[in-house]
């Protein structure tokens, strides 16, 4: 007879994620935001008698995300951590956010042992539970050596482009520093990248250079919600001005993480961190609250570019916090001095020919006496440093409720539809 589960309700801190009995690799933030908007119509996780997790990573990140204390769980006995790394395999195979060919590729390498007697019949079982046929299964496990090495390069390299320092790969990966510098430099080689990768990491491919400093957006291509959410173009067309495939960009004001995808993208190393992650992004964005100084990079004559999009002051007050010492809920005079503080500080730091840039909207509606306050020009008398550039990135009329277009009209007075980016040059 088939297994029969109970439904009970637990708290979210009494559900147990074990990574090593977890198939999925990655959160998906979209996934996770869009569950959070449908929150009371998910089904039930699945955890077992100890209140492991066996299905429902999404649904569990979205009810920490919205805030809730407890969830609606379906309770199945397991018999061993095998036994519940097959059923949360099994169930993540086939329905939801199903595990990408790259995680049942990991997870049929992970599950086969090629010393037992009936590694025949293993490969016919792990076809099954994986959705897939026996001859990918077969072709998956014929160059488990060779890939299983590949695929620890392939960490090494990630880790390294995100700026993990090698002595914290070494120990991560068993292996000494003389051997992860040497991995790290044979694959950090632009012309061994394959051509796709090289086309896109020179943006010689699905890529249109700006020519002018008026930058338009028509559609965000960001999928990912998130209050002050910024252009990922902008930081496109950055990367193509100023910086090389592996140089070093720090963002600090990192929000949704978009930063940290288009360097994955265009092959370019990131410190990108935030003073409060998102419970579905901190396995991409490190946290720092930038407010207590620069962020801690390893090596910073790395560095080429430093991306700022902070909260636009009273634009943004409240929305993160009601903490004093968030940027966005500062008086004006402070706010101003922190960030010219913070410019000055990345300046100190950074070698000469690296680059600075600041993305900004003077702020208006929301200000007192919605007085026109132009934070880039208050900051740049505040920091000594050349200017590259100075670029407009205007919103569409969109952005201007019909109350904000009536004052406008009765007052004489012009709306605020313009985002500045202002680049250093150091």
């Amino acid at each position: 007879m088939p297994e029969i589960a109970t439904t009970v309700t637990l708290k979210l801190d009494d559900v147990l994620f074990r990574r090593d009995l977890y198939p999925r690799i990655e959160t998906d933030p979209a996934t996770v935001q869009q569950y959070a908007e449908a929150i009371d119509l998910l089904p039930p996780i699945t955890v077992n008698q100890h209140g492991e997790l066996i299905d429902g990573w999404h649904r569990w990140t979205a009810h920490k995300k919205v805030g809730r204390e407890t969830i609606e769980t379906e309770v199945v006995t397991t018999e061993s951590d095998q036994d519940l790394l097959w059923r949360a395999i099994e169930a993540n195979a086939t329905h939801g956010l199903q595990l990408s060919m790259a995680d049942k590729k990991a997870l049929a390498r992970r599950l086969y042992e090629p010393d037992a007697p009936d590694s025949g019949d293993q490969k016919k079982r792990l076809a099954e539970l994986l959705a897939v046929s026996p001859r990918t299964v077969r072709d998956w496990l014929s160059r488990a050596d060779r890939d299983a090495k590949e695929a620890r390069d392939t960490r090494i390299l990630e880790a390294w482009m995100a700026c993990e320092t090698q002595e914290a790969i070494a120990d991560a990966e068993g292996l000494d520093k003389a051997a992860i510098s040497r991995i790290c430099c044979e694959m950090a080689d632009l012309p061994k990248l394959n051509k796709s990768e090289r086309a896109l990491a020179e943006h010689a491919a699905d890529y249109d250079p700006p020519l002018y400093n008026v930058w338009r957006f028509k559609q965000k291509t960001n999928e990912v919600g998130h209050f002050g959410n910024s252009e990922p173009t902008i930081v496109d067309h950055l990367f193509y001005l100023y910086t090389e495939p592996f140089d070093v960009v720090a963002d600090p004001f990192a929000g949704s993480g978009s930063t940290r995808d288009v360097c994955r993208k265009r092959w370019r190393r990131y410190w990108v961190s935030d003073r409060h992650v998102p419970v579905e992004l901190q396995d991409r964005v490190r946290e720092w609250d930038i407010t207590d100084g620069l962020p801690p990079l390893p090596r910073w004559k790395d560095v080429r570019l430093v991306y700022l999009d902070p909260p636009y002051w009273k634009q943004a007050e409240g929305r993160y916090s009601d903490d004093p010492q968030d940027l966005a809920n500062m008086p004006l005079e402070r706010f101003t001095e922190t960030l010219a503080s913070l410019i000055l500080g990345f300046a100190g730091k950074l070698h000469a020919g690296a680059h600075i840039a600041l993305l900004m909207q003077s702020t208006q509606w929301n200000a007192p006496d919605r007085r026109y306050t132009d934070h880039v020009a208050d900051l740049i008398r505040s920091v000594e440093l050349p200017i590259e550039m100075r670029v407009q990135c205007p919103y569409e009329s969109q952005q201007c409720t019909p109350q904000m277009v009536n004052w406008a009209r009765e007052n004489r007075q012009i709306l605020v539809l313009s985002r500045e980016l202002v680049v250093w040059r150091v």
